[in-house]
């Protein structure tokens, strides 16, 4: 994977940490709802694991947020 892919994948994964612990989710809370697995989130707030846009939506109304909201740079 190329560095700037790297780099994405680390916004996303702050951005999703940052946005869940303010929305009081827990990873499994989340995953749960969001119909994925909770080492799937673990993995995307690390920034390893590479989530389609479907995921990121899933996410993204679950946390009640807009999806630039997890894609967007700090």
């Amino acid at each position: 994977m190329t560095p700037q892919a790297n780099q994405t994948l680390g916004i996303i994964g702050k951005n999703l940490l940052r946005l869940r612990k303010a929305s009081g989710y827990s990873q499994e809370r989340l995953a749960l709802d969001a119909e994925i697995d909770r080492t799937y989130v673990s993995q995307i707030e690390r920034g390893i694991a590479n989530p389609s846009v479907l995921v990121l939506k899933k996410i993204s109304d679950c946390l009640g947020v807009a999806l630039s909201d997890l894609t967007l740079g700090a």
